[in-house]
């Protein structure tokens, strides 16, 4: 409670979650077994079995950003982790719009994390394609049957966090606990099915030049964001001090190098790399081909357990950091939306209106091919300047000497600080500008050439900053604690 008080707010969230919660909120945001299996064949129809190495590169870039961001988690254990940061770091407008992006981020990465069942549920049995037809996400059918059955699970995700902390926790864990088992029998099965060597991913497939394996870097972009949220649960963490960076360091490597692993293994298993399946059906073909008619549907199972665990956290996630927005009076609606359910302990507005939002930008996307690509590299682009506008301005501060201290025992980077930073920096600039590219094989499958097709992103972003600073010219008379000093850090 002092750690809050400090700051200025009063504890109403119910402090439960022990230092594996925390990791698991970070580790199934991330959620390797949804997202890998999600991007896989997107990432080799674009870069081969190069695309391999877009891994250790995102890895790297990502753990500059995270140990960053577990210094801050460190001084400022808030719920609502970027926007807490960046409200921290940069008062006014500036501050502000992080969280408000990574709020739209969040809806987004919602979404396209929800519609990832399409990608494992018609695999397991074909009674869950609802919509007759192709049930590939970049066809019509497929991209309507993905709404439907995304749909279907935000809504279940609302109910299980309305319902309060625990129930979700308890959820998570066992998820987050079939997850981590599932991935190391994956791996073992792959490995001990392996057609090729590891050198497999030192020689390209295909044709993929350059510009097809930075594409591909997507896939690890998409990956390996999230891990954050282990720090936005922080109000709910006991000693959160110490645990919160601990759990979005333990998040990002555990997440990273499983992802690196699974990726390697199943370039390794897969039956062919030249044939199209792989790019076409991605990892599902490499699972059946492995283990079989009866195997096969157990482990793309627990696949569909981790896309529910995923969905469920990224919402989660979503839910504390519209409550930390409110409660600074930082949104419209805000008196409701500060509001924490005394029975529950847990904000209900927030959870409906995250929901809603989710299902409204999968409503407006029915039968749209795009719908796959399109979302996913919007969230990266969205959520990559959220993110650097955290580092960004901590850089600055450094550079000035005005960094907070650190107390004894908190994580710290010491003189290697100024360094990792600016690396975090220049990453997260490069990785925007390369998801942003007018690419027609993510942003017009179609083929149409409309360059309001190919610049989506951008003008995504633009029209988020637009609404953002309209709300924020009215919000601002109402917003001390968005715009007050910030109170010292002894």
């Amino acid at each position: 409670m002092s750690d809050l008080a400090e700051f200025g707010y009063k504890q109403e969230l119910r402090r439960s979650l022990g230092g594996f919660s925390a990791f698991a909120a970070g580790f199934s945001f991330v959620s390797i077994l949804t997202t890998v299996f999600q991007l896989f064949g997107f990432g080799f129809s674009f870069g081969g079995t190069l695309f391999f190495w877009t891994w250790p590169i995102v890895i790297a870039g990502q753990l500059m950003v995270a140990l960053n961001f577990a210094e801050l988690a460190a001084r400022f254990p808030l719920a609502g982790s970027v926007y807490q940061w960046a409200k921290q770091l940069s008062r006014g407008f500036g501050g502000w719009v992080a969280g408000w992006m990574m709020l739209i981020g969040c809806v987004v990465a919602l979404a396209s994390a929800a519609i990832a069942l399409q990608v494992v549920l018609p695999s397991v049995w074909s009674g869950f394609q609802l919509v007759g037809g192709d049930a590939s996400v970049t066809s019509p059918t497929g991209a309507t049957n993905a709404v439907l059955l995304g749909t279907l699970l935000i809504v279940f995700t609302t109910a299980v966090n309305a319902a309060g902390v625990r129930v979700m926790a308890r959820i998570n864990d066992i998820g987050v606990a079939a997850e981590l088992l599932g991935v190391v029998v994956l791996l073992a099965g792959l490995g001990m099915f392996a057609v090729r060597g590891p050198q497999v991913v030192t020689h390209g497939t295909g044709e993929a030049g350059v510009g097809g394996v930075l594409a591909s870097a997507l896939m690890a972009a998409y990956v390996l964001y999230g891990f954050d949220t282990a720090a936005s649960v922080a109000e709910e963490t006991k000693d959160a001090r110490k645990s919160a960076p601990r759990a979005v360091l333990r998040a990002l490597l555990v997440s990273g190098l499983g992802g690196l692993a699974l990726v390697l293994f199943a370039l390794m298993a897969a039956p062919s790399l030249t044939d199209g399946q792989l790019a076409g059906q991605g990892l599902p073909y490499v699972i059946k081909a492995v283990f079989g008619d009866t195997l096969g549907p157990i482990f793309l199972a627990d696949v569909a357990i981790a896309v529910v665990v995923c969905t469920l956290t990224i919402q989660t996630g979503t839910i504390r950091l519209i409550y930390a927005m409110a409660r600074d009076r930082a949104l419209p609606g805000a008196r409701a939306l500060a509001k924490v359910n005394a029975r529950t302990g847990t904000p209900l507005a927030p959870a409906l209106l995250s929901g809603a939002l989710a299902i409204a930008l999968l409503l407006l996307n029915v039968g749209n091919s795009t719908l796959f690509s399109t979302l996913t590299a919007t969230s990266v682009v969205v959520v990559y300047l959220a993110y650097l506008l955290v580092t960004g301005p901590l850089l600055v501060k450094r550079l000035r000497g005005t960094m907070p201290s650190a107390q004894p025992g908190w994580f710290a980077l010491g003189r290697w600080g100024v360094l990792v930073n600016a690396l975090a920096v220049l990453y997260g600039l490069a990785m925007i500008i390369n998801i942003a590219w007018p690419r027609a094989e993510i942003y017009d499958l179609a083929g149409t050439g409309s360059p309001w097709m190919l610049l989506f992103p951008l003008e995504f972003v633009a029209a988020a900053v637009l609404i953002g600073w309209l709300c924020w010219l009215r919000l601002k008379p109402a917003s001390p604690a968005v715009l007050e000093p910030v109170p010292a850090v002894s």
